[in-house]
């Protein structure tokens, strides 16, 4: 017991690395996927091709490899020839990664929304600005929390990815211990800290979704 007492120091500073990374790419991919969503329904066809487009390949191609690239290749790209350290790498990528997924499930719930909706602001003579935030965002978050719960809590697994870039996240801080110390309790102890994250997730959307239900009724 005392030598998993000695782990919580060290692991609990790679859980820091992680928890800061999920907080980051929550708050850039969540409104970045609603602009692709909605630039994906645009009547202007070019714009919601290129957003299709750009979906399919973040969607497409491993995070791991859009990872390497924005930490590697990305310096090499003519015209753009950005050298980025490595957590901003992985910002970059996990961002923009998260918002193509996100961007597939708001589209999908602004899409559930019925056309009557519609018709109906469009005679109370409300713009289109005002019946997505009025009337069709609104409805849409009741629909889409249960995959969106789902894509929360695989971004905290997904953030171990980073040990490729040598961060040292959870992951990387348990492996190293297990390497100096010749013992797999270290894996344990990272396995219980991402587990609680994911039950404090678990136990937020539940509620949410409890309390969405409530006007269902």
């Amino acid at each position: 017991m005392d030598y998993v007492i000695s782990l919580l120091g060290p692991l609990s500073n790679g859980a820091l690395v992680t928890l800061k990374l999920f907080v980051i790419t929550l708050v850039l991919s969540v409104p970045l996927g609603l602009a692709l969503a909605l630039a994906r329904l645009s009547r202007f066809k070019a714009l919601s091709r290129f957003v299709e487009a750009y979906i399919w390949l973040m969607r497409g191609t491993p995070l791991m490899l859009q990872l390497l690239f924005i930490y590697f290749a990305l310096p090499f790209v003519p015209v753009i020839g950005v050298r980025l350290p490595d957590f901003p790498s992985a910002v970059v990528a996990f961002a923009l990664n998260y918002a193509a997924y996100f961007a597939e499930i708001f589209r999908a719930g602004i899409q559930s929304v019925d056309r009557g909706q519609y018709e109906g602001a469009k005679v109370l003579g409300l713009s289109y600005s005002q019946t997505m935030r009025r009337i069709v965002l609104p409805q849409m978050v009741r629909t889409i929390l249960p995959p969106v719960s789902n894509e929360t809590i695989t971004l905290v697994k997904d953030t171990s990815l980073i040990y490729v870039l040598a961060l040292n996240d959870l992951l990387r801080a348990a492996r190293g211990i297990v390497q100096r110390d010749f013992t797999t309790t270290p894996f344990v102890v990272a396995a219980a800290f991402y587990l609680l994250m994911t039950l404090v997730l678990t136990w937020g959307f539940n509620r949410l979704e409890k309390r969405y239900a409530k006007y269902d009724a």
